[in-house]
């Protein structure tokens, strides 16, 4: 029998000016606002923990003019994790906001698709738009944590961990993977940025930063396989997790989500 995990939610940046252009392809309604809110993911079972991305920094806030909440590696502290303990954190993907504060976790290994290696250190970050994303320093501290090693790379399917899983889905980055984690609820599926909002895989719905348009569409079937149901799938960086899913202690920041949520989800049956 598969080890069943605590699944947790630690929102430490939101950005409010955004519009309904800046999250879908082919939307009739461009204008519109549309929030966009950031996280780190906490996987717990008896005494193993499980850091999911890293998100971003205040030097990283600055430098794109993008602030943050919190400190992201600090935020552990709220569920009494302290980053220096963490020795497993898997990595979705390399984008700034998921990859910054790769040194606050000294003790950890990396789990990383070496789809995402090659593409972040590749010939397409020539290009001034595939690179945008990206944050050289943070590509380059994997770089040396490859080599004192302490990464380990998957090529597609892979195993973390006794019921935790990564499945390459690639579309918006080349190497993205999203996480399957076996809850007491069934499966659940950390979707990251394979679907930054439910509104992406519920109604297919592009994202506009995509290097693979047919991967990123193929891939909201994938994650819906990968959850025992759709609302086991948790998108990358919608708002309404805050608002379905139940609190988790008393720092306004973190949501539980491994028994699902407890309001409706907006737009899904």
């Amino acid at each position: 029998m598969e080890k069943l995990w605590d699944v947790y939610a630690l929102k430490y940046a939101e950005r409010n000016t955004r519009t309904r252009a800046d999250s879908f392809l082919f939307d009739d309604d461009h204008a519109s606002p549309h929030n966009m809110d950031y996280f780190i993911w906490v996987l717990k079972s008896d005494d193993r923990v499980i850091v999911v991305d890293t998100g971003y920094d205040a030097q990283e806030a600055e430098r794109r003019g993008r602030p943050i909440l919190r400190d992201p590696a600090n935020s552990l502290e709220a569920i009494g994790i302290r980053a220096e303990e963490v020795d497993t954190v898997i990595i979705t993907h390399l984008h700034y906001d998921h990859a910054g504060g790769l040194d606050r976790y000294p003790n950890a290994t990396f789990h990383l698709q070496q789809a995402e290696m090659a593409f972040a250190t590749g010939p397409c970050m020539c290009n001034h738009v595939l690179q945008m994303p990206f944050t050289a320093d943070h590509v380059c501290e994997m770089v040396q944590k490859v080599y004192s090693g302490r990464v380990i790379f998957h090529d597609g399917d892979g195993a973390v961990a006794d019921g935790v899983t990564v499945h390459c889905v690639g579309g918006h980055s080349k190497g993205l993977q999203a996480v399957r984690v076996k809850t007491s609820t069934g499966y659940l599926c950390l979707a990251s940025d394979a679907s930054h909002y439910y509104e992406n895989f519920l109604l297919q719905k592009p994202f506009p930063i995509v290097v693979d348009l047919p991967e990123m569409i193929s891939g909201f079937k994938t994650i819906q396989s990968l959850a025992s149901e759709n609302q086991l799938v948790i998108p990358g960086h919608d708002p309404l997790v805050t608002s379905a899913f139940p609190t988790e202690g008393q720092s306004g920041f973190v949501w539980r989500l491994d028994q699902g949520p407890d309001k409706k989800i907006q737009g899904m049956s």
